[in-house]
């Protein structure tokens, strides 16, 4: 009981004392934007009390002398308003130096800000920690921490890997770098500069990491950082300098660090626009520089004066094909996807009457073009999706087994699109269909009752208070965090299916508003074929 009650007043008493720093670099920013600038031939000015205008500190060249004007002092040439107070003569140059003022200050609010955010993420997690006490064993360590992870995640509305990095560099700089965060709160130091130190010291033991922020950090220390502060310099160069001194001070930790890096190996996805994407190795440095150099050197072998591709373009190319299992000739195109690709295309774009996108699993929309190619060059078999004509969504199919069949499983591939998990973005490849209310608790298999769940989120809804919200056969479900927090689905925006006009005259009864209105009436349609299919017919029988 002692211990929490410290706690909770040591813990809200650093916290308000970094909000007050925000508060107060607010406060400093809104008087450099209040400064009065006159416009040429206006009589009247503001009123403001010089002593409040510009507070912020200039490292430039103008803070002597030249910014006196800038900051409202009177220095210059001046014209006289009504109420006696000066006015600059260069109303624009007084905008151009109050903008670069504004920029000063508020970069040093943002860095604030982030101390501030790093005081309530530490104090959250210890907290939690001191409520829910010590963990039976490794099983329930485990499960806390996924879910204190997944509960910052959603709160600031990031994805969880972002929200584990924040958390650990919230431990590390305020239980090793208490004098880094002291300048990050004081906005000396940026954001990037408090996460280098954080990624740099990592591994290294406490008196090691002690030394090297002093080393940093305290002008007095014996053999201090000579030059630029640490915030004077761009962040890539203040890295390059702390992993200088920490190789030459502390050799015995790199191999420690790249054993601890090796375990860390992986690929990265990531969609881009306009069709694109970047997959990213993360692997041991000298194996990434062969694989540079030996898709270098088959990219300048497949040169020729035919050849209107680029070595960046060429080197891409081969990556492709080796990845993908192609050799020899093949390597002078980039191939046509083989591998195991769920790709959504409306029918009548397909063939080529509209230009509606296609989606790609895991992806997401690609043009037309590219949706016929993969279709025409990689697809293995095909499967018939009935979707609402009104709304765009795929229709649900009822089931009463507990083991889904692949038709259902292929429709909530299409729903979900992804783990349903918020912020999570696991592909449905990787994915386990879930039932939401459980089997042998009557829970039923249907579309209505099912979802998709990584392996990970899989693993903390079954041991955790995490509970997903009722599902329906358009929606995902949404989820309840343990501390009563709704975080709701990433529901999908369906568009109804453009069908091409001119196909359609003989068909009287189609719904509306679809491409845009009905089609003329000229002869009803007979049978009992949907409009969809009787306009299909049409179209392949022409």
């Amino acid at each position: 009981m002692e211990t929490g009650a410290v706690t909770d007043v040591g813990g809200k008493a650093t916290v308000a004392a970094a909000v007050a720093s925000v508060a107060g670099l607010v406060d400093e920013l809104a008087r450099v934007v209040r400064r009065p600038m006159a416009a040429p031939g206006n009589d009247s000015c503001d009123d403001t009390d010089p002593d409040s205008r510009g507070n912020s500190p200039h490292r430039n060249a103008h803070s002597s002398g030249a910014s006196d004007n800038a900051r409202g002092h009177g220095v210059g040439s001046h014209g006289i308003c009504r109420s006696g107070a000066p006015i600059s003569a260069d109303p624009l140059g007084e905008l151009a130096e109050s903008c670069l003022a504004g920029l000063e200050v508020l970069a040093r609010v943002e860095a604030a800000a982030a101390a501030a955010k790093v005081r309530l993420v530490a104090a959250y997690a210890e907290a939690s920690a001191q409520i829910e006490g010590p963990a039976a064993d490794s099983y329930e360590a485990s499960a806390r921490e996924k879910s204190l992870v997944a509960e910052v995640a959603c709160v600031l509305t990031v994805g969880e890997r972002a929200a584990s990095a924040l958390l650990g560099e919230a431990h590390a700089l305020t239980n090793s770098l208490p004098a880094a965060l002291d300048e990050l709160q004081a906005g000396a130091i940026s954001w990037q500069h408090a996460r280098i130190l954080a990624d740099e010291t990592a591994g290294l033991e406490p008196d090691r990491v002690k030394a090297l922020e002093t080393h940093f950090f305290d002008p007095d220390a014996p053999h201090a950082a000579r030059g630029a502060a640490p915030g004077e310099l761009v962040p890539s160069r203040f890295r390059r300098k702390v992993r200088a001194w920490r190789e030459r001070q502390y050799p015995d930790s790199l191999e420690l660090r790249r054993a601890m890096s090796m375990a860390d190996r992986r690929m990265e996805y990531r969609p881009l626009a306009d069709g694109m994407a970047q997959i990213c190795l993360i692997l041991p440095g000298e194996t990434a520089c062969a694989i540079w150099n030996k898709a270098t050197a088959i990219a300048r072998g497949l040169q020729n004066p035919d050849d209107p591709r680029t070595l960046s373009q060429r080197r891409v190319d081969v990556s492709a094909n080796l990845l993908l299992g192609c050799t020899g000739q093949d390597l002078e195109k980039l191939p046509a996807p083989k591998a195991d690709v769920l790709v959504t295309v409306p029918v009548f774009s397909l063939f080529g009457a509209t230009d509606e996108p296609g989606e790609v699993d895991g992806y997401g929309p690609v043009p037309a073009s590219v949706a016929r190619r993969i279709v025409a060059e990689g697809a293995g078999s095909f499967y018939r999706v009935l979707v609402d004509p009104q709304g765009g969504a795929p229709l649900e199919i009822g089931r009463t087994n507990y083991r889904l069949p692949e038709s259902l499983k292929r429709w909530l591939r299409m729903r979900d699109g992804k783990c349903t998990f918020p912020g999570c973005c696991n592909h449905t490849q990787d994915n386990e269909n879930d039932h939401l209310i459980a089997w042998q608790h009557s829970g039923a298999t249907g579309i209505s009752n099912l979802a998709q769940l990584c392996p990970k989120h899989h693993r903390l809804k079954h041991q955790s208070p995490w509970t997903p919200t009722p599902a329906s056969k358009n929606e995902p479900p949404g989820w309840t965090s343990p501390t009563g927090r709704h975080y709701p689905a990433e529901q999908p925006d369906w568009v109804p299916p453009r069908l091409p006009l001119a196909l359609l005259a003989g068909v009287s009864n189609m719904p509306p508003n679809i491409d845009g209105g009905t089609p003329d009436e000229v002869g009803g349609a007979a049978g009992d074929v949907s409009p969809l299919e009787d306009a299909l017919i049409a179209y392949l029988a022409a």
